[in-house]
């Protein structure tokens, strides 16, 4: 009951005018930072955190919470559009998500994952009203060598996105792991492949990457298309918007799809480190490997759609629980968020809720609120999105490359990133000239630093043991599963490879 009081306080305390017009400027500017290649939501909260110095903290975490969710959710826009994810939690929204805007099911396709974004953070926002603090004192048990068995699991979904070709999937995760190596070593810090270059030194952000990888390699793939054929071909979109975008039995197929991922998104979230975008990644593999027709993702299908959008903005709920019951930031956002805590003279943790109860339910409220703004704004503004894809590419690409060179700068206002772009754009177009997946190559990419740290800290811990990793039983249910997913996904592919060629057999004679 107490709860439940706490929550309908907060709740007509937000119903004032300055704190709904402080959740659609947020949610609107999060929008915005969200679906522009090379901004993101991590990035907005850090523009706006000096202007909450003036607020109060009930104000200021309303502003910086929609902001959050505006950013996450905004990401999906280009991801779908353009083929170029606006953050990096929309990556596993281009599998499918621009596929279907090519078939000319953008309404669709963007309709889809604004229903599954509210939705999916609907999810993530229950859990992290209710049992928030139960749920954090489970991740107390993870120690390095529990979050390694999870990276390890995480790393052996390469094998599934590999495809049909094991070999070539294998060396787009080489190329990504051996690119993730460039830097800095964790822990010791020793020097790795910077080959004297002192830019090296840093390795490679992960924004600049996404940018080289999706935008840079789509601009040189559209360069080749108007050379070869002397002009460009142009996507007819005919823009007939019935209510979402889709069926009402199309949204109930998608029950189990969507309630998996959610769970996904909301695990991963809790996790430190971890993120929206391996929780996307995941979430699109295990909708695959789930489903009676897998050979259709990757083509346009909504099932894609639904999973990564549904885990992407669950993530949110989740990384707040350990940043609001233990003081740890989930993600790049709630590290910021947590500097927020610190402006304002707050400590997050248990005692959050004993000395501050009205502020965390503030937060709660306003994350619930947010969301449905988010919902609105983006199914208002579904007719426009679509009709960008009207404007030629020719004029549509040099704009978005002049904003993915500010936002790769942006990301630490180093020139070198805003340089990387192009090593990268070049490497994402030699790679789909090579027919190689682009996606075992972002999930190493990403999994590599905390596989790597975590290893070498578990190590530390069991006095250079590796074996010893295998008395944890949390790490060690992981490790065994990755190896088994490894071992049955090849053995499926080479039954598949079997019987096809069987049947080609049968089929010639």
């Amino acid at each position: 009951m107490e709860t439940l009081s706490l929550i309908g306080n907060a709740f007509i305390g937000m119903m004032n005018p300055m704190s709904i017009l402080l959740l659609v400027i947020g949610v609107a500017v999060g929008i915005v930072f969200g679906s522009i290649p090379g901004l993101s939501a991590a990035m907005a909260v850090a523009l706006f955190l000096p202007v909450t110095f003036a607020m109060n903290s009930h104000e200021a975490f309303t502003l910086l919470i929609a902001l959050y969710i505006g950013g996450i959710s905004g990401g999906l826009i280009s991801a779908i559009l353009i083929n170029i994810p606006g953050t990096s939690s929309s990556i596993a929204t281009c599998f499918d998500g621009s596929p279907m805007a090519k078939k000319g099911e953008a309404a669709k396709a963007l309709g889809t994952g604004v229903v599954f974004s509210f939705l999916g953070g609907l999810f993530s926002f229950l859990i992290l009203m209710f049992v928030a603090p139960s749920v954090a004192q489970i991740t107390l048990q993870f120690s390095a060598i529990e979050y390694f068995g999870v990276c390890l699991f995480a790393l052996s979904m390469i094998a599934a996105l590999a495809g049909n070709n094991m070999v070539k999937g294998l060396l787009s995760a080489c190329v990504g792991l051996i690119i993730a190596c460039v830097g800095m070593a964790p822990i010791d810090g020793v020097k790795r492949f910077t080959f004297g270059i002192s830019e090296l030194s840093s390795g490679f952000d992960i924004l600049p990457t996404l940018i080289g990888i999706f935008a840079i390699a789509e601009v040189l793939a559209y360069a080749e298309e108007v050379n070869k054929m002397g002009r460009a071909t142009q996507v007819k979109q005919t823009v007939k918007i019935k209510g979402f975008g889709f069926t009402w039995k199309e949204f109930v197929a998608q029950k189990w799809n969507a309630l998996r991922s959610a769970l996904i998104g909301t695990g991963i979230g809790i996790l430190p480190g971890i993120g929206g975008s391996t929780a996307g990644i995941l979430s699109w593999m295990t909708a695959k490997k789930t489903s009676k027709y897998p050979e259709k993702f990757g083509t346009g299908i909504m099932d894609g759609v639904v999973a990564s959008e549904t885990a992407n903005n669950a993530v949110i709920g989740g990384a707040l629980i350990p940043l609001l019951t233990l003081g740890i930031p989930g993600d790049g956002v709630t590290a910021m968020l947590l500097g927020a805590f610190m402006i304002h003279g707050l400590t997050p943790g248990p005692l959050l809720f004993v000395d501050s109860a009205d502020l965390v339910y503030t937060i709660f409220i306003a994350c619930m609120l947010a969301n449905v703004i988010m919902l609105v704004l983006e199914l208002g503004g579904m007719r426009l999105f679509v009709r960008l894809l009207s404007i030629p590419k020719y004029i549509l690409l040099p704009i978005v490359l002049v904003l993915c060179t500010v936002g790769a700068f942006a990301t630490n206002n180093r020139m070198f990133d805003a340089q990387s772009i192009v090593l990268f754009g070049v490497l994402g177009y030699l790679m789909n000239k090579l027919k190689l997946p682009v996606a075992p190559f972002i999930l190493s990419f990403i999994l590599c630093d905390l596989l790597e740290t975590n290893l070498r800290r578990g190590l530390m811990l069991t006095q250079n043991d590796f074996f010893a990793f295998f008395t944890h039983p949390i790490a060690a249910a992981f490790m065994v599963a990755a190896v088994l997913f490894v071992v049955w996904t090849v053995y499926k592919q080479m039954k598949d490879r079997r019987t096809g060629k069987a049947a080609g057999d049968e089929i010639s004679d």
